[in-house]
């Protein structure tokens, strides 16, 4: 046999080696990993409160939510408005406070689980130039670090005494002086500014039904000189920041809301940083944000939003304080003039029979304004 056919041979022998090798290895190998199955997601709703809709938006959130198979949507409704909407088709129910949950509770609203997500303790915003007067007529105060504090007894006489702004300092202010909330009928931060109010009249002993029909006529009046209410409290901080000094001077508001604006709209920000003035009310109360799952869909939303990842997304890209009260780092990481670490100076909020009563009060209030 000649060299060349040899050479040949050889070669041929090795092609076939291989062909056999490579479908013996395919017979005998490990099977190749199946592509991984898609996570199945379903729908699940709920009725938000509008300070929240940043956090619900926001795609690590949405993200986060998907990872666990869960496709979140929302309707947005004061706190207490929720309560007695229906629920018909709703997976969960988020308001901002326990109080509103026990509000719910009374009117047979039944969660299958529900639990503190995050915290926000209730605040007041106003504009430098009314701070700056207030601080002058001794309603309020400023300390070296900047931080604005409300002496809320000293406020709730004047406005029970119908000062004006004058009075109280702002001689460039038009009309008797207030503090302008949501609606508390419906809203959270309202109702509970309404408890504050009620509290304070009470001597600084959280009010009760017996102490709510003594004063029902002082509070009614003190809310009567807001005019309209907003039924959200995003809304209200929209109205605020966009109106200006002349017509809002003065607000309740949450913490969260100034936090949430410095994270995520920095050019907005940067427009009002200078004349937006947060500030601390002594006392204050916190407001807990409260997820009522209605079924398991809801639950499954409420192991989302108390994981460590998202309990950190609350409060680094939304001002939210996680439920322990206290937030992954400094609040300085916003660049917020004038916020506290620590809220030295809380009320504990009556209890349900005195806020039922608080809101009966103060259903139908007329502005005199």
């Amino acid at each position: 046999m000649s060299k060349s056919k040899i050479i040949g041979l050889i070669a041929l022998l090795a092609v076939v080696a291989i062909l056999g090798g490579a479908l013996v290895w395919r017979q005998i190998g490990p099977k190749p990993a199946a592509p991984p199955e898609p996570v199945k997601t379903e729908s699940v709703t709920g009725y938000l409160g509008g300070e929240k809709i940043g956090l619900f938006d926001d795609p690590d959130f949405l993200k986060a939510a998907a990872a666990q198979g869960l496709d979140v949507d929302y309707r947005k409704a004061g706190s207490l408005a929720m309560m007695d909407s229906d629920s018909k088709g709703m997976d969960y129910l988020f308001p901002s406070s326990r109080a509103a949950v026990e509000y719910g509770k009374a009117k047979g609203v039944k969660a299958t689980q529900s639990d503190i997500v995050f915290n926000s303790p209730i605040v007041l915003y106003t504009h430098k130039a009314v701070a700056d007067g207030l601080v002058a007529g001794g309603l309020m105060t400023k300390n070296a670090d900047g931080v604005y504090s409300m002496d809320m007894a000293k406020a709730v006489d004047a406005m029970v005494a119908n000062k004006t702004w004058a009075d109280v300092g702002y001689k460039a202010g038009y009309g008797q002086f207030r503090i302008d909330s949501t609606d508390p009928v419906q809203s959270n931060s309202g109702n509970e500014y309404a408890a504050l109010v009620a509290t304070v009249l009470n001597g600084g002993q959280p009010a009760t039904t017996q102490s709510v029909a003594r004063d029902g006529e002082k509070i009614k009046a003190i809310f009567a000189k807001s005019g309209w209410m907003e039924t959200s409290s995003e809304d209200s901080f929209n109205q605020f920041l966009t109106l200006g000094v002349g017509s809002k001077p003065m607000m309740v508001g949450y913490e969260s809301q100034i936090l949430d604006l410095a994270a995520n709209q920095p050019d907005a920000f940067k427009q009002i940083k200078d004349d937006v003035v947060i500030v601390y009310p002594t006392p204050t109360v916190w407001s807990t944000h409260t997820l009522m799952a209605l079924d398991a869909k809801g639950e499954k939303l409420l192991k989302v939003l108390t994981s460590p990842e998202i309990q950190k997304l609350a409060w680094t890209q939304h001002g939210f304080r996680a439920a322990n009260f206290s937030g992954t780092d400094s609040i300085k990481r916003f660049k917020v003039n004038g916020t506290l670490d620590q809220v030295p100076a809380v009320s504990e909020l009556p209890g349900n029979d005195a806020m039922q009563a608080l809101i009966t009060t103060l259903q139908g209030v007329q502005p005199t304004n």
